[in-house]
């Protein structure tokens, strides 16, 4: 990079760690530095909830999942405002009212202790596991500008994280996702007009999405009902639901959000503005992705989006490599010149025969690239190599204007940074209030829970890091991560359901009708093909069914 975006990304990992110690002096005790003295307005509070579920991931992996899948992914959002109605009538009032630190706190006092240590480790299972994803997506990029390996990449984020989040608390994470957001959208207009300026003089965005279309990346909408099938109309109204309402209603990096809220009314404000801004920001995302897909049918773009591995390929074997460059010049030129030749015939009696030029051109475009992917991979030996995360980056990098790498790279930054520190702060929370004082110290003084809690803080920074290691290669982030989730937010969602819902469930039914819901998702996940959305469906129904008739046969209080 320039040595001005350098310093673009320096000034503002600077200002991230200063603000951090800044707001340290604020966090004296326990409440303060898990909930900010419930003392945040609802606009703070609503934009550190988008901006904690908006990670790198969304910027890296939305935007790769765009480019080769299309805009098919915003299906997946459909069930959020219902879900965020919901949990405005469920679940934020109980929370609220109750003063509890966290969500699993409030299951002790409905059913009994075992159960609030139960789902407590389960959500630190998930979460540790799904922060090393977030912290996964900018080493990627940092891993490109630098040629660092991964390994020291990920360590040096997760780190300089995880020492502002343990200083400064609650109220570090939520002001700096303030802030955040407004580098994120300026990145990101940017990146719009800067992908506009660079198509050809006679090529308009009118062209662009025409070209888009016969490539079949506008298609938004899939009617079929198929559960094999990750993205449809059914499996983001349903299934996505039943993920949202236990995201945002069961996982403490949520719940810890609106609980830091001044009152009740503000904590439901805060996620309605969440619920009606995330599908327009999530489509504005995957749309970025698209244009990224135009850009590249007139300008050719790596054969491989990881060039360092591309690079080691081509050493082991460079005269293959060559052969399969070469061919890669002339299918892209091909499409190219389609392309061109299918938006000179729009409105014409040519188009029907140029649209079907184009289509085989860019189906051979898919073949040459994907054989190049697997040249990669068998070269190499990484049966797990995904080049999809690497997209956005180094379109970045190869294609921004001075200063605009920069602020991009920073965005991307400030987003990992943000909702790894979420993260952070709920499983610190959880540990300390839940683990720790629960049943370690139960008469731990407020300098004891703040000391564990910035001890947490550390070693779950570190556990998420090692995480982070093994999963850079797994595939679309952005669907590594809600995989990782859906293994376990159906079933935690099952127990609160029983617990809201219905009044007879009694704690074994809450206890093991978790253990069946658990088991259950892993049974169908090995057993059949149904798309990963899907287990939170099944988690919930068998979490609460079994729930419902243990607690029928058993005695009060067992």
């Amino acid at each position: 990079m320039h040595p001005l975006d350098w310093l673009i990304v320096l000034s503002y990992l600077a200002y991230v760690i200063w603000h951090g110690l800044k707001l340290s002096r604020g966090s004296l005790d326990s409440e303060s530095f898990f909930l900010a003295g419930r003392s945040l307005p609802w606009w703070a509070v609503g934009l550190s909830v988008m901006a904690t579920q908006m990670s790198a991931i969304t910027l890296i992996g939305t935007t790769g999942q765009a480019y080769e899948d299309g805009m098919r992914f915003i299906q997946f959002y459909f069930g959020l405002p219902l879900a965020m109605i919901i949990l405005c009538v469920t679940a934020v009032p109980f929370f609220y009212r109750a003063k509890v630190f966290t969500a699993y706190e409030y299951l002790e006092r409905r059913f009994d202790s075992r159960t609030r240590t139960l789902t407590s480790f389960f959500f630190l299972i998930s979460r540790g596991l799904g922060i090393g994803v977030i912290i996964a997506a900018p080493a990627l990029v940092l891993s490109i500008v630098l040629g660092w390996g991964e390994l020291i990449t990920i360590f040096a984020i997760g780190l300089s994280t995880t020492f502002y989040t343990m200083m400064g608390g609650v109220q570090a994470v939520t002001w700096t996702d303030v802030k955040l957001m407004a580098v994120i959208m300026v990145g990101l207009a940017i990146c719009v007009l800067v992908i506009l300026q660079a198509l050809p003089e006679n090529v308009s965005l009118k062209d662009a999405l025409f070209v888009a279309s016969a490539a079949g990346k506008l298609e938004t909408i899939d009617f079929t009902f198929d559960l094999t099938e990750r993205y449809t109309f059914w499996s983001g109204t349903i299934a996505a639901l039943f993920l949202f309402l236990s995201y945002f209603g069961c996982d403490q990096s949520q719940v810890q959000r609106y609980l830091t809220a001044r009152s009740e009314d503000e904590s439901r404000t805060s996620l309605l503005m969440s619920a009606f801004l995330k599908i327009p920001l999530q489509f504005l995302i995957l749309f970025i992705g698209i244009l990224v897909f135009v850009f590249y049918q007139f300008t050719q773009p790596p054969m491989v989006f990881n060039e360092l591995a591309q690079q080691q390929a081509a050493d082991a074997n460079p005269a293959v490599h060559q052969q399969i460059q070469s061919e890669f010049t002339g299918v892209h030129e091909q499409r190219r010149l389609a392309a061109l030749d299918f938006i000179d015939a729009r409105n014409t009696n040519l188009e029907a025969t140029a649209r079907a030029s184009y289509v085989d051109a860019n189906a051979e475009f898919i073949a040459s690239r994907r054989e190049a992917t697997e040249f990669v991979r068998q070269t190499n030996d990484d049966a797990s190599f995904n080049d999809v995360n690497y997209v956005f980056p180094t379109f970045v990098l190869q294609n921004m204007p001075l200063g605009a790498v920069g602020l991009i790279v920073a965005a991307i930054l400030a987003a990992a940074m943000s909702s790894v520190a979420a993260e952070l702060n709920s499983l610190a929370t959880i540990s300390t209030m839940d683990l720790y004082r629960q049943h370690t110290n139960p008469d731990s003084t407020e300098k004891e829970l703040l000391r564990f809690g910035r001890v947490a803080t550390l070693l779950w920074g570190l556990f998420a890091c090692v995480v982070a290691t093994f999963v850079t290669n797994l595939g679309s982030l952005i669907e590594v991560v809600n995989t990782f989730g859906s293994f376990f937010y159906g079933s935690l969602l099952g127990v609160f359901v029983l617990a809201f819902v219905v009044p007879s469930a009694k704690s074994a039914g809450a206890f093991y009708g978790l253990l069946f819901g658990m088991v259950s998702v892993w049974i169908v996940s090995y057993f059949t093909d149904i798309a990963f959305l899907w287990f939170n469906v099944v988690g919930c129904l068998v979490t609460v069914a079994a729930g419902y008739l243990i607690s029928a046969f058993s005695k009060e209080g067992v």
